[in-house]
């Protein structure tokens, strides 16, 4: 990122051999940032490629050596004593999290392992390692995993891609799953890893290499009465001419032969066609019905048999759920005519100058998605991860005609946590399209569960009313479309939230899906009153 102020406090400090998981990082950069006189807070274990990402984010000044087991806090506020008082409760979060639980013994049963090997000596029954280590070290802890005998996850990014491929045949050829790397979202026997929500357990099982599309179909599920089996993750590049589904298609069979699953949804973007060919080919092979959710493929020629394929998210949600019910699944979502009603109720609000769809995504599946869709309504779109219907955003920071920005995207990232935990980077670009005079509809997904923010819409909703409070009686309105991805029994409770964006004016739709319809529809139908062509 840039637009540093020279002019602001900043202190950075090193905590020798002091890891922490990136996710628990995130957390706390996010926690501190909310510190009164304090822009820019973030804790990361100082890797050369951290350093690198920090120094161009403009966020660190020193000439830093990489040492990739020390954690690095760097904090930049107002004034120093604003950025002293951040650094020294940073410094005790983290410390109180390395302390030993009260009333635990002393001594040698007290240390925590310092290696897969320890950590399987004390726990001897384990068969699953979760990897979260900086990426250039992941691929050997994984390895590691595997030759004792573990199941592995691994939560990082930046791994060669020869290496994952290596992993991978590794733990085909030993029986044992390998999910990721990249790999953002698991539910492993209940069990719920990195960004994953609260669900009930139940007959459909899932494989996917996109965290929030797996997020999005088990949540709508969840809201249909049917629970999962497993939700196994694959990470981003497998299904990849070069890792060729290595994952997804060990997934597969594996939920191929576990009873409680009866029917299994495969969920990918962007995925090799000739990879998603053979998935398919594979899949007709088996003897439970099968749901391919590849999200901007046309796989209608394979569909037949025990293979059902779903354009959109929602429309897998609603197949599996038909399916585990043992009915025929409906026709895909179209045209609704819901939404074409409420477009038409809204457009009047605004202006004739007002004619472009601003979105700002926290997931970049949803961003995918949604320009699977708009591209079939509205031209031009731009973003700063075009897909092939798109176009490349040239400056990110400022929206052109019809924009849609995955905000979760590495360059938003950098010395910042993600936008599913951190929300000020989303909440600042939203004021920035209120502002101007030709965004007509703001579209937003809004994503819970664990690991997430912890009450994402009242922070959306106070921030909505802020720029709406700020408009003068003649300035134009804005029409704001969300839907929101999780679950009554996620931390942050899905009908509080949603409930937060109502009273904020918010139109909710059931889905990311149909919230990119319901813009466009909007779009359409204030073309149409103004006469416009």
């Amino acid at each position: 990122m840039a637009r540093t102020d020279k002019s602001l406090a900043r202190a950075e400090k090193t905590l020798p051999n002091f890891y922490r998981d990136s996710v628990a990082l995130m957390q706390l950069s996010s926690r501190i940032e909310g510190f009164p006189g304090i822009t820019r807070a973030t804790a990361v274990m100082a890797t050369q490629a951290n350093i690198d990402l920090l120094k161009e984010a403009g966020f660190t000044a020193s000439d830093l050596s990489p040492r990739p087991n020390d954690l690095l806090i760097v904090i930049e506020g107002h004034d120093d004593a604003a950025v002293a008082d951040a650094l020294s409760q940073t410094e005790a979060a983290l410390q109180a999290a390395a302390a030993p639980a009260a009333g635990t013994a002393a001594g040698p049963a007290a240390i925590p392992a310092a290696s897969l090997a320890m950590a399987l000596e004390d726990k001897p029954a384990a068969n699953f390692a979760l990897i979260s280590t900086p990426g250039e070290y992941a691929a050997a802890e994984a390895e590691k995993a595997l030759r004792l005998g573990l199941n592995v996850m691994v939560f990082s990014a930046n791994v060669a891609p020869g290496d994952e491929i290596a992993l991978k045949r590794m733990a085909r050829e030993r029986q044992l799953l390998m999910m990721g790397p990249d790999c953002g979202t698991a539910i492993v026997n209940g069990v719920p890893l990195g960004f994953a929500n609260a669900l009930q357990r139940g007959p459909v099982g899932l494989v996917g290499s996109a965290g929030t599309g797996l997020q999005e179909v088990t949540s709508l599920l969840d809201r249909a009465g049917i629970g999962v089996s497993q939700v196994l993750g694959c990470g981003a590049r497998d299904l990849s001419d070069d890792v060729q589904g290595l994952s997804m298609r060990q997934g597969l069979a594996a939920l191929a032969g576990d009873d409680p699953t009866r029917v299994i949804v495969l969920v990918a973007k962007h995925p090799s066609i000739a990879v998603a060919r053979r998935i398919g080919r594979e899949a007709a092979q088996l003897g439970k019905p099968v749901v391919l959710a590849f999200l901007g493929l046309d796989l209608a020629g394979i569909a037949g048999g025990n293979i059902f394929v779903a354009g959109t998210l929602d429309d897998a949600a609603r197949t599996a759920a038909a399916l585990a019910l043992g009915k025929t699944p409906p026709t895909p979502a179209g045209r609704d005519p819901a939404l074409a009603a409420l477009a038409r109720e809204n457009a009047g609000r605004l202006s004739e100058r007002q004619a472009y769809i601003r979105a700002l995504y926290s997931g970049g599946t949803f961003c995918y998605e949604a320009q699977t869709l708009l591209a079939q309504e509205v031209a031009p779109i731009w973003s700063n991860t075009p897909i092939a219907a798109a176009s490349t955003l040239p400056d990110v920071w400022t929206s052109r005609e019809h924009t849609l920005i995955d905000l979760g995207d590495e360059f938003f990232t950098r010395g910042r946590p993600h936008p599913m935990i951190d929300l000020r980077l989303r909440l600042e670009r939203l004021r920035q399209e209120f502002a101007d005079p030709q965004t007509a509809v703001i579209l937003l997904d809004v994503v819970l569960g664990y690991g997430a923010h912890a009450d994402p819409a009242t922070e959306i909703a106070s921030t909505i009313a802020d720029a709406r409070a700020a408009r003068q009686p003649t300035d134009h309105d804005v029409i704001v479309v969300a839907s929101v991805c999780g679950t009554q029994a996620d931390p942050q409770g899905l009908s509080r939230q949603e409930e937060a964006l109502r009273q904020a004016g918010v139109l909710l739709a059931p889905s990311n899906a149909a919230a990119a319809r319901l813009a466009a529809r909007i779009i359409h139908a204030h073309s149409n009153r103004a006469g416009h062509t």
